[in-house]
């Protein structure tokens, strides 16, 4: 929740408003979007994200695929608790039963009053249950903890299975707040049809202190069932330093140890970077868990990692994982992770190498590096967007805090909000296979997605592509590497690609529409 969500529901309903446009052009605002994946079935996918809706202001939107992204349902929208109120901060995530949960703040900052809620899913994502309150903004009298929570349930099969776990923090957009400044836990242990009664994250000793307003948890559970989260901590009373604060729980939140993580002594001080933090629980380990940040170092942005083999007893130090030149004067920010169930790890950021300094206007793309569970080192860096991305004020503004990924059966999944060419924020997803081929490119907040036929298939010489509003055909082969590369007469709906001249084997066409990008796997025989 950021301060042009305030904006926005100040005016709304009066006013068809667009983040940082002409509010008479009717420019429609979608970012901070969220991606899931049900752990029992690879190819179902769901997104959530913050979007315009006429007449209810910004609501959070879903979108759901059965069919691993290639198509996707219409588009959902939660209600909201009151007439006045916007809703912001969308995350997910499933129980072993394949119900999924969703939490975000619904809120109007102008009268003084919101809510963190929870909604339950019993169809994959297609339908969502009445909200269930979670904490509400006047439950720790003067602030109104109902900023950027996060979720995670717990599918370890023990004691604690279908757990589910919400953190939150205070926010900006109320006003003056009253220190000290406080990370919330908020607990269900009846699979979300109630919360237990909020407490702290932190405690004596291991306070976040006075001068961090905004001390943002962020949290997973282990294999074993256990709760770890980490949250930013300044207090010189505690230390001299700024430091990173483990906080980990074996039942449930109802005891919590504490432990220094790292001092975080070089931290981004650009005020547009994107500077979220992750932390991240490897499913075949229960003692393994990774922190992604980033950090200065080498004077630039640049994304990092550190992790522990014990359970958080002991960390590494950090590693870089963009590998364009060290000190380069480029900046990265955007940074998500995610571990798939054999314990491969993704790293994904906003990456700048191609833009021209390290100022935050910069041309950008969305990068990422694997690491395999048999590897010590993560793969050579690779493109995850099919576009590069030209800056715009827009991206000066809050609503594209946060990307996502995930990587499930070697296939990496992400969504994230960009401009491209249209001057509004708009949320794309990708899925791609790490070794370079792109499976599917969507703008998944477009209530339109892109009608595409590719016919004959298999085919050995010939192939019929038929798709309104043509711009360009592509075809790329299976690791990636551009073998054709076609234009395309937007008012001709049929195109025919000659194929001949190629090797047998798999090959993906990306076909790109007025409405967005569909990727169609081909067998050339």
């Amino acid at each position: 929740m950021k301060r042009i969500y305030l904006l926005l529901i100040l005016l709304l309903p009066l006013f068809l408003i667009g983040q940082n446009q002409n509010i008479s052009g009717g420019i429609v605002y979608e970012g901070e979007p969220f991606l899931t994946t049900n752990p029992t079935n690879s190819q179902h996918i769901v997104v959530a994200w913050m979007g315009y809706l006429p007449l209810n202001g910004v609501v959070i939107k879903t979108k759901v695929s059965f069919d691993g992204g290639q198509s996707w349902s219409t588009m959902s929208s939660l209600p909201h608790a009151k007439p006045s109120y916007g809703s912001a901060d969308p995350s997910m995530e499933f129980d072993n039963n394949g119900d999924l949960f969703l939490s975000y703040v619904d809120f109007d900052a102008a009268i003084d009053s919101g809510e963190v809620y929870v909604s339950k899913s019993v169809d994959g994502g297609l339908n969502w249950q009445t909200p269930v309150e979670v904490i509400h903004a006047h439950a720790d009298p003067g602030r109104y903890a109902v900023d950027r929570p996060w979720i995670s349930v717990d599918r370890s099969g023990g004691a604690n299975d279908g757990n589910i776990y919400v953190t939150t923090m205070s926010p900006s957009v109320f006003g003056p707040l009253i220190p000290p400044f406080d990370p919330y836990f908020v607990s269900s242990t009846n699979g979300g049809t109630s919360f237990n009664s909020w407490q702290y994250l932190d405690t004596l000793g291991w306070l976040s202190g006075d001068d961090i307003q905004q001390p943002m948890p962020t949290h997973c559970v282990a294999a074993d069932g256990t709760f770890y989260a980490v949250y930013p901590s300044y207090l010189q009373s505690q230390s001299l330093w700024p430091r990173y604060i483990l906080a980990s729980s074996t039942d449930a939140g109802n005891d919590f140890t504490h432990q220094l993580l790292f001092n975080s002594i070089t931290v981004p001080t650009d005020p547009l970077a994107k500077s979220g933090y992750l932390l991240r629980a490897n499913p075949a380990d229960a003692n393994h868990i990774a922190f992604f940040y980033l950090d200065v170092t080498h004077g630039d942005i640049d994304v990092f990692m550190r992790e522990s083999l014990n359970g958080g007893s002991s960390w590494t130090g950090g590693i870089r994982i963009n590998d364009d030149a060290i000190a380069n004067n480029r900046m990265q920010d955007l940074v998500w992770a995610d571990f798939d169930e054999d314990g491969d790890l993704v790293v994904s950021w906003r990456d700048r190498r191609g833009g021209a300094d390290s100022t935050y206007a910069a041309n950008s793309e969305i990068w990422g590096a694997v690491r395999w569970k048999d590897s010590t080192n993560f793969s050579a860096n690779f493109r995850i967007s099919d576009t590069t991305v030209a800056y715009d004020a827009v991206l000066a503004q809050s609503g594209n805090d946060f990307m996502c990924v995930n990587l499930v059966d070697d296939t990496l999944a992400a969504v994230w909000g960009d401009v491209r060419a249209s001057g509004k924020l708009n949320v794309w997803f990708q899925r791609l296979d790490p070794n370079g081929a792109i499976l599917s490119t969507i703008q998944i907040s477009s209530e339109v997605i892109p009608q595409v036929s590719l016919y004959p298939n298999p085919s050995s010489d010939l192939v019929s592509i038929e798709a309104k509003n043509l711009i360009a055909i592509k075809v790329l082969s299976q690791n990636g590497q551009e073998v054709i590369n076609l234009g395309a007469d937007a008012n001709v709906e049929k195109t025919i690609v000659d194929i001949s001249t190629l090797s047998d084997g798999i090959y993906f066409f990306q076909v790109t529409t007025e409405e967005g990008i569909v990727s169609k796997k081909l067998v050339k025989n």
